[in-house]
């Protein structure tokens, strides 16, 4: 393969990916031998150092089924069994001087820390254009999501005209509720309903039905897992993938979404919610992540389970409001790839995820901390303010959550490789840009359901550095066994690639080779998602007018963890 040399302004890039590969483990398990990253994640044992006997919250899987034995070993150590999931991983609240004595134990596998889960929010009927969604009088305009249920993991749904197909409600907060009437349901935080609107709100009170979701059609489940201030725990995560995993039969779910997750804290193999994903995943529901707010800090930033390989990873872009696609940019907040540990290429798509308009939560704490996200949807009624605005990743996922429904909808024997594969071969394209920010490019509704191809499954890429420090990722032709979706068909000009001449499908791996600034193809024209004027000012690289414009709404913004792009 051709040895590459970098531009000096992308020597940066090249050694926080190799700062990645650090994390990586060394070798391999053999069969039978225990994680070989240890027993005990590098996050519960920091949160259990010099904690005596405070009770901390854990996951323990073990090596078989858990029982009484389980139980008994588990109180042995001082602690208790909260709730038990799914692959054997059990909630435990135990002493946090107890955890690496449970963890030596010869019938645990693995301890992972029960870490806490927010939203992914960071604040109109623009982002449904800028997603290409098909309007009459095109064909594709006539798929609604009628057929396919939706099941929104967040901080419920609220009892709003909009929500005309919610079909079970399911509090996952505090004490279990297994209540599935709709007429149960409650977002106390906002957010859930927000996600919910921007899939299947049917969009009444707006004028001509403009800030309708994308498949209105579709049925909806909520399944609560954030209280009111938008926190909730990976085990209330676990149950309610586990929930689903057991209703989808009865309810129809072919699809679900994450807005929500926590940073990564274990490898994919001893990751409780990646794990949790993918077994739905390989059982036929497509499951949909935000990739999380952490853009700001950089490379390594998606959070979990959207490290998954096997789930749909949505980045954010900010359609800055208009009608035309040359000013989109990557929003900055939007968690940029590889993942932390696995090195896995993400995200997979981006969609529009800034100042998105939606359906309220009235009376909500996102409600009553930004009264100025209030929007009316009709213009003729100003009063009226059903539907409010906000930006993050958490907006972009359920753009794509409702186009899998489309095309679900469409064609329902795809499996969800095919529906992964389908929404990123015919994504919108940059020219250039930094694919670990950009993906495939940004979400073409009318153009996925108009993609054709199947692939048995659609694992994310993995990334690695050769010796002398090129980058490569796995060719998605070989890695998804179909010549039609190789890695530069996928990705296209969004990096450029080094023996392009040679046959795309016979390559299992493309090095990336970053233009110089001074050739033909600047790294940064305007017309492109990285206009350099908008994401690296001349003046400064955090330049306070593009990154900062209103101090007043940051602070409002930031005290409840969210914060717009301009």
């Amino acid at each position: 393969m051709t040895t590459i040399a970098y531009p000096a302004r992308w020597r940066s890039l090249i050694a926080s990916v190799v700062l990645l590969l650090a994390w990586l483990p060394d070798a391999s398990p053999s069969p039978g031998q225990s994680p070989r990253h240890g027993k005990l994640s590098d996050e519960a044992r920091r949160q259990a150092q010099n904690k005596g006997t405070t009770k901390l919250d854990v996951i323990v899987r073990f090596k078989r089924t858990p029982g009484a034995a389980e139980t008994s070993l588990v109180r042995g150590f001082g602690g208790q069994v909260r709730r038990q999931n799914q692959r054997g991983w059990v909630s435990v609240s135990m002493p946090a001087n107890a955890l690496a004595g449970l963890a030596n134990n010869p019938n645990v596998e693995f301890v992972a820390v029960d870490a806490p889960v927010s939203s992914s929010t960071a604040g109109g009927d623009f982002a449904r254009d800028a997603a290409n969604m098909p309007r009459p009088p095109l064909s594709m305009s006539q798929f609604k999501g009628s057929g396919v249920t939706v099941a929104v993991i967040d901080s419920g749904v609220a009892l709003r005209p909009e929500f005309q197909s919610l079909v079970a409600a399911v509090d996952f907060v505090g004490t279990y509720d297994p209540q599935f009437s709709p007429s149960g349901s409650v977002d106390p935080n906002g957010h859930g309903t927000h996600v919910a609107g921007i899939i299947a709100g049917n969009g009444s009170h707006s004028s001509n039905g403009k800030l309708a979701g994308i498949a209105p059609q579709a049925s909806l489940i909520s399944l609560r897992v954030l209280d009111g201030d938008g926190h909730g725990s990976t085990t209330g995560m676990l149950a309610a993938l586990q929930w689903v995993a057991s209703h989808k039969s009865q309810y129809g779910i072919r699809v679900v979404n994450l807005s929500l997750g926590h940073p990564v804290y274990e490898p994919l193999d001893v990751d409780p919610l990646v794990q949790a994903v993918d077994d739905l995943w390989d059982a036929g529901v497509v499951v949909v992540c935000s990739a999380g707010n952490s853009g700001r800090d950089g490379h390594g930033t998606i959070s979990s389970p959207c490290n998954s390989r096997k789930a749909i990873t949505v980045g954010a872009i900010n359609d800055r409001k208009t009608l035309t696609t040359g000013d989109d940019t990557i929003a900055t907040y939007s968690s940029r790839g590889p993942t932390r540990f696995d090195l896995v290429a993400k995200p997979d798509i981006l969609a529009p995820g800034n100042k998105i308009t939606s359906v309220r939560s009235v009376g909500s704490t996102l409600d009553a901390e930004l009264p100025y996200n209030k929007v009316a949807g009709d213009s003729s009624k100003p009063w009226d303010n059903d539907y409010f605005e906000l930006s993050g990743t958490s907006m972009a996922a359920p753009f794509v959550s409702a186009t899998a429904a489309l095309m679900l909808q469409r064609d329902p024997s795809l499996n969800p490789g095919s529906v992964k594969a389908r929404l990123m071969l015919s994504a919108r394209k940059a020219d250039v840009g930094d694919p670990f920010a950009s993906g495939a490019g940004v979400l073409d509704i009318t153009a996925a359901l108009q993609e054709t191809g199947e692939v048995a499954d659609a694992l994310s890429p993995l990334v690695t550095t050769t010796t002398n420090g090129q980058l490569t990722v796995e060719n998605t032709a070989v890695l998804w066994s179909n010549p039609a979706f190789s890695l530069q068909s996928l990705w296209s000009n969004a990096i450029l690639w080094t023996d392009s001449s040679v046959n795309s499908a016979s390559l299992t791996s493309y090095a990336v080779l970053w233009p110089d600034t001074d050739a033909a193809a600047t790294l940064w024209p305007e017309a492109t998602l990285w206009p350099e004027a908008t994401l690296w000012p001349e003046s400064t690289l955090w330049s306070e007018a593009v990154l900062w414009p209103d101090e007043a709404q940051d602070v409002a913004m930031q005290s409840v963890g969210l914060i717009d792009d301009p």
